[in-house]
């Protein structure tokens, strides 16, 4: 059976905490897991979570601070001891490419696994799967840094009603289904489009054009909220988002469900990002993410 969830492996910003992880985040997606900014300590969280080296086929690094990536060098030294037996490709900001490196090879160990190194320097699709299409955009921090979005494939549902108004059952359905027409009958005339899942994660960023880009029409958003409103002077000088600004964000772009994440050490109480994030408008399924939390990808409508 297919899973597709996210499960959220740390939330600190800058430092950890007794109870927060630095950051990391595994999307499972039907076969595929693509772990989204390993900090320090990732490997260990994935332990704790149940996820294994042999879960990942994608590393997507937003940027080179060190909450997003030093545990990249733990986790790709665990795909290697564990001999994963399928590729690997990773995604980064090009411009980082000499963190990438020293993290890759920070001490010695015995290479087993086909890393492929695929760096990012442009909006643009990065890579076409028969599951999901992964697209980056540029964000605003003060290092290069990318969001990055998976778009499923629209697909087809077929209309019971329809199909019995033509007399289309059992075997002929899957018929029509792969041959696009059946005795005169189009398939768009028993069908209708199912429109593609789709998820996007947004990381260290000001308010720009990429991040309501990445976030339009999806079905879970996971984005950064590192301080509240009333320190938004100090959000934008340091190059992040507000629980505010973060919500406004999804509630116009139509998002379903909103995942905040990335939580300054400051602040003790965690709802006061939910109770900003429902003031500011946002009426959809909203979560304030805790260390080792899944969240399924909603059904389709």
């Amino acid at each position: 059976m297919s899973v597709r969830e996210l499960v959220v492996l740390g939330t600190a910003s800058q430092v950890p905490t007794r109870h927060r992880n630095h950051n990391g985040y595994l999307l499972r997606w039907d076969g595929e897991g693509i772990l989204f900014d390993p900090g320090e300590g990732t490997q260990r969280q994935m332990l704790r979570a149940g996820a294994a080296a042999h879960d990942l086929n994608r590393i997507c690094v937003t940027h080179f601070h060190g909450d997003h990536s030093l545990g990249l060098a733990g986790v790709i030294q665990r795909v290697n001891l564990d001999q994963v037996p399928h590729e690997v490709t990773a995604h980064y900001p090009r411009s980082g490419r000499r963190f990438f490196q020293r993290l890759r090879y920070a001490t010695a160990y015995r290479e087993t696994v086909a890393l492929t190194e695929a760096p990012v320097d442009t909006d643009g699709v990065l890579a076409v799967t028969p599951a999901y299409t992964l697209d980056a955009r540029r964000l605003s921090h003060p290092v290069e840094s990318y969001g990055y979005r998976l778009t499923e494939p629209d697909g087809v549902r077929m209309l019971p009603e329809r199909l019995a108004a033509h007399g289309i059952k059992g075997p002929d359905v899957g018929r029509i289904q792969r041959e696009g027409s059946l005795n005169g009958v189009p398939l768009d005339e028993v069908s209708e489009v199912r429109r593609g899942q789709r998820f996007a994660f947004v990381m260290d960023t000001r308010l720009c054009p990429g991040v309501h880009a990445l976030a339009e029409g999806c079905d879970l958003l996971v984005i950064e909220s590192t301080f509240l409103d009333e320190d938004e002077a100090l959000a934008t000088e340091h190059g992040h988002l507000t629980a505010g600004q973060a919500a406004r964000v999804a509630r116009d772009a139509g998002v379903r469900h909103l995942v905040l994440t990335h939580f300054s050490q400051r602040y003790s109480d965690p709802e006061e990002f939910e109770r900003q994030a429902r003031a500011a408008g946002f009426e959809g399924e909203l979560t304030v993410a805790h260390d080792l939390l899944r969240v399924p990808v909603p059904k389709r409508r």
